[in-house]
């Protein structure tokens, strides 16, 4: 790291919004040689003065580094959000000024991964029915068999980063598995062993779909009665992703008509007005929102469907690799090789 980085210190500033106990501890403790400050607050213009002589700040999403705070930070060389949206930050108003403005890309693929099979072995064998009966004093196994995963056709919708992980975990289970993704990379398919298909012919072959894809328009009820339809009888489905990619009254419909055996779900419709990951980390009261969501949802009656309050991406690995990207962008900027750095061309606000 550079010794004297454009300030009468030898050391650059670096203030860091919205840290608690963990944030502080660990970047205390693993970015060095830096002058370091925190804040529990927000950076806004009205917080902004904390970081007057800051070369450095590092945010996450429930500040507004606008062109008012900006205005107030006239040391100011780079921000570093702790996310991966950057919609609070004026990209376009840092620029003009010289300012880099770095993400953290990505931090929880095998974390949303690995809780995936945790709600699909959690339905194959019965273990939420298992561990609410034997917390009654009911030891009996009826109705408690289970299916093996190996051999099993597993169908992946969206093999992205983590959809890719998925992949890989299945096959450690022996399952086969086939995935559609708008974009798919042919080589990593025989590398991994698996087959695309279309979205309309994995369906039909799938015994366990799982939904990996974003939400956009092309995406909201992508798994609606028509294509419900189309699935296996007794087959499973899995969404890890977003609420809104799955029509709630169509999921209700499958499992009624024993299309679906279970649905295993960490999302469901309507949380999306929550918001997502970064949100559900950030903001005050949302485990209120997310009551009233739930509370709305049929679902929750249902014997043969696990249903987690989205924390396929909370994991205290994943909440440590996105303190350590944060750390890694500060120390390749200072040492003149900035990486994940955000562009206008990226979506930075015009």
């Amino acid at each position: 790291m550079t010794a004297a980085w454009g300030r009468d210190a030898t050391r650059p500033k670096v203030v860091s919004f919205e840290a608690g106990d963990r944030q502080r501890e660990y970047l205390s403790a693993r970015l060095v040689d830096v002058e370091h400050a925190f804040s529990g607050q927000p950076l806004d213009v009205t917080t902004a003065e904390v970081a007057g002589d800051a070369d450095i700040v590092t945010v996450f999403i429930r500040s507004s580094v606008d062109r008012a705070t900006l205005d107030r930070l006239p040391r100011l060389k780079l921000v570093a959000t702790r996310s991966t949206g950057f919609d609070h930050v004026d990209v376009a108003a840092c620029h003009e000024r010289g300012i880099a403005v770095t993400n953290v890309p990505r931090y929880g693929e095998n974390t949303v991964a690995e809780h995936t099979f945790g709600l699909l072995l959690s339905l194959t064998r019965h273990i939420h029915q298992a561990t609410r009966r034997t917390a009654r004093g009911d030891y009996s196994i009826h109705g408690l068999e289970g299916i093996d995963l190996k051999g099993r056709v597993l169908g992946v919708v969206g093999a992205g980063s983590i959809g890719l992980h998925v992949i890989r975990i299945a096959k450690g289970f022996g399952m086969e598995v086939v995935a559609f993704d708008a974009r798919p990379h042919h080589l990593l398919a025989e590398v991994l062993g698996f087959t695309y298909l279309s979205l309309e012919e994995l369906l039909r072959q799938a015994e366990i779909v799982t939904l990996h894809v974003p939400l956009l328009p092309t995406t909201h009820h992508l798994m609606n009665r028509d294509r419900f339809a189309m699935m296996r009888r007794g087959s499973y489905l899995l969404n890890t992703s977003r609420g809104a990619i799955v029509d709630t009254d169509a999921l209700l419909w499958a499992l009624d008509e024993g299309i679906l055996a279970g649905a295993g779900l960490d999302v469901i419709e309507g949380e999306e007005l929550v918001g997502g990951e970064e949100q559900l980390l950030a903001t005050a009261g949302v485990e209120d929102k997310l009551r009233m969501v739930v509370r709305q949802h049929l679902l929750l009656q249902r014997e043969n469907v696990v249903l987690t309050p989205h924390i396929g991406f909370y994991s205290k690995e994943a909440e440590e690799r996105i303190l350590q990207v944060t750390i890694d962008n500060i120390v390749s900027f200072l040492d003149g090789r900035p990486q994940n750095v955000v562009t206008l061309s990226a979506g930075g606000k015009p």
